[in-house]
This record gives structure tokens, C-alpha cells and sequence, in this order.
């Protein structure tokens, strides 16, 4: 696409520094189908806009606070604009075209990004359950079908089944990539949404209470909000998790670099009462291949009930990046402290931020 060529001859920054020098930077943004001006520029020289604008998005770490302030403004905009988007139809990103590439399953991340673009604008193509229906199926590389799909978009949205996959195709592509997660890896995006919505129901981010609870080994979001919570000041996180999916080392360290004060208990009602936040995760079947015995055991073991509301703070929120299964029982749903379905809505106000971001600046 003429987008993406003149994106691919600007400068590009990868937010993947150390926190300390993570920002937004500025940048000068040409508009869609550009191509031909970028061309001409050495001749002429023009006078550019120079607005803020992300590079990849890849993993949690790369933010820091002034990066998730500037996105969280944004996502606040992003609020006002769906709100006005059947009376009069956002253009801010007409002419560009999205590519979600998903090789595993998805309903929230895949649709609120597809939805994310169109509210504002512009146009997708898409590749739902790529593993078995695309060229992966015939043994293509992932960096062969990268290469292909660069060549009809203006950005990539990518789910992949292998950790690390997201960078692979960031360091192959020659325009953003957002990884829409990665495996057991990360998922930064939903990250991002679960952090703005615990400012929006709490009203901050430093000083707060977090319990993980469920599938700590092998869930993304959680191990993404980790990261990214562990920005802030004074924060405590309580590990609630069967013993054989209990969070990673790497995590657990991570943490500790950061100054950040963490606990593991077997006892939810006990954690439920003294926290801020409850982040329910589901136990993923997915991830044991054959040790069913193991899931069977693990699945279960902690659950979100009446029991649990009734120790848990009138300001405490419940948090879960769904789908659930039987970890949260559906009369929990009705209580005004079950934030779940506005956390997936704030995902469409993120996706949307993160888009405008990356395409066209701030």
C-alpha cells in the first residue's frame, strides 16, 4: 500500500527500551497514500506535522508511565468519538487498511480491533483461524507471510500459538505490528485495556491491591499486567494459583527488580478481602496438550461466587479478560462491583487509541 510505503521511510521507534527512557516519541506523519510526496522530498522539502506516534506494539514492558498517560488520553477521546460514531463517522483513518492475522482462536481481541478501525474510518482484512486456513497450512514461514500481508496493509494485527512470534514478525515487517498475543507469551493490548480500566473503576493506579488468581503459568494477560502494572508506586499483587500453574520465576524476579511487593496464598477469600482488584483467569485446557489429569486438577480449585462478594470490598472491582468458563458464577454478574463486560469494552476505546497512534499520530 502507498501508506505503508511512506511509513516505511520515516524514522520508526520500537518501544523497547528500558523503562527509564520509554517514551512517545515525535515523528513526522504523512497521511494515507502519501507515497508520492515522500518521494519528492528531497527536492522539495516539506514542512511536516510533527505529532507523537508509537512504533510496534509488543510486549508490556515497553511503556512507561508518560507512554500509558499519553495512550489513556487517548482512549478517553476514543470514548467520545464511538459515542458519536452513527451521527457522524469518524475519517481519521480513511484510506488505511488493518490486517488482523489470527492463528489462534479469538472473539474480543479480533473483533474489537476489526470494530476499533472501522469506527474510525478505515478498512480490514482478515484471517480468522490462520494456522488451517492460510498459506501455514502448507508449511510458509512466518516471515514469508509477513512479508506478504505488508504488502496489503498498512498494519498487522497478530495472534500467534508460539512465544515470541510477535517480535519475529516486528523485525521482519516494514510497518507496525501489534501483537494481539503471543502464545504463553504476552498480550500487551489487553494489558493495557485491564490498566485503564482499573483507573477508570478505581480512580488510580499507584497504591493498589491486585489478586492474579487461576491460571498464573500459562496466561498472557496476566503476566502482560504484571509488567505493566509494576509501573506504578506502591502497588501489591497476590498470586492465587493451583500449584501447577503457579506464576513464573521470570515474573516473580521482574517484580522483585522493580521494588514491587508480591505474596502467594492458597486462601482467595482471605486475598479477596483485602484487595483493590480481583483479575480472575480461567485455567487453560489449551495449554496441558495431554495431561488432562493435570487440567482436571487445576480446574475448579478457586472460583468467584457470593462467597467471595461477600468479603470483598465495596470499592473492589472483579476483572476477568474472559472468556470465562465456571470461574465466575453468573449471579456474580449482576453486582455492580463485576467490572468484566466494561473491561472488554474499554478494549474497543485502547484498540482504537493504539490504532490512531500508530498510523497517524497524536
Amino acid at each position: 500500500m502507498a501508506a505503508a510505503a511512506a511509513r516505511a521511510a520515516l524514522p520508526r521507534l520500537n518501544l523497547t527500551l528500558p523503562s527509564s527512557s520509554v517514551s512517545l516519541a515525535a515523528s513526522p506523519v504523512p497521511g494515507p497514500r502519501a507515497a508520492a510526496s515522500v518521494a519528492t522530498s528531497a527536492a522539495a522539502p516539506p514542512q511536516p506535522l510533527v505529532t507523537t506516534r508509537l512504533g510496534d506494539v509488543i510486549e508490556a514492558q515497553q511503556f512507561d508511565r508518560a507512554a500509558l498517560n499519553e495512550i489513556f488520553e487517548v482512549a478517553r477521546e476514543m470514548e467520545a468519538v464511538e459515542r458519536g460514531s452513527h451521527g457522524a463517522p469518524s475519517r481519521v483513518l480513511e484510506g488505511y487498511l488493518m490486517a488482523t492475522l489470527f492463528y489462534e482462536p479469538s472473539t474480543r481481541t479480533r473483533l474489537s480491533f476489526e470494530a476499533a478501525m472501522r469506527r474510525l474510518g478505515g478498512e480490514v482484512l482478515t484471517t480468522e483461524n490462520a494456522r488451517e486456513f492460510s498459506s501455514a497450512a502448507k508449511g510458509e514461514t512466518l516471515e514469508d507471510t509477513i512479508r506478504t500481508v505488508e504488502g496489503y496493509s498498512d498494519i498487522i494485527v497478530l495472534r500467534h500459538f508460539e512465544s515470541g512470534a510477535a517480535r519475529r514478525a516486528a523485525d521482519t515487517a516494514n510497518i507496525p505490528v501489534i501483537n494481539a498475543g503471543d502464545g504463553p507469551g504476552q498480550h500487551p493490548t489487553q494489558a493495557l485495556l485491564d490498566v485503564y480500566t482499573i483507573k477508570r473503576e478505581i480512580g488510580t493506579l499507584d497504591g493498589i491491591k491486585l489478586g492474579l488468581v487461576g491460571d498464573l503459568a500459562n496466561g498472557r494477560t496476566v503476566r502482560s499486567l504484571a509488567y505493566l502494572i509494576a509501573k506504578y508506586q506502591n502497588i501489591k499483587i497476590y498470586f492465587v494459583s493451583p500449584d501447577v500453574v503457579k506464576m513464573k520465576d521470570d515474573i516473580k524476579d521482574y517484580l522483585n527488580s522493580r521494588g514491587v511487593e508480591w505474596e502467594e496464598s492458597s486462601n482467595l477469600l482471605e486475598v479477596a478481602s483485602q484487595c483493590d482488584v480481583i483479575y480472575q483467569t480461567r485455567i487453560q485446557k489449551e495449554r496441558f496438550g495431554e495431561r488432562i489429569d493435570l487440567y482436571e486438577a487445576a480446574r475448579g480449585k478457586y472460583i468467584i461466587d457470593k462467597k467471595v462478594l461477600d468479603v470483598l470490598p465495596k470499592h473492589a472491582v472483579i476483572m476477568h479478560p474472559l472468556p470465562r468458563l465456571d470461574e465466575i458464577t453468573v449471579d456474580v454478574d449482576s453486582d455492580p462491583r463485576a467490572a468484566y463486560f466494561r473491561q472488554a469494552k474499554n478494549g474497543l476505546y485502547i484498540r482504537m487509541a493504539l490504532l490512531k497512534l500508530l498510523l497517524v499520530g497524536h
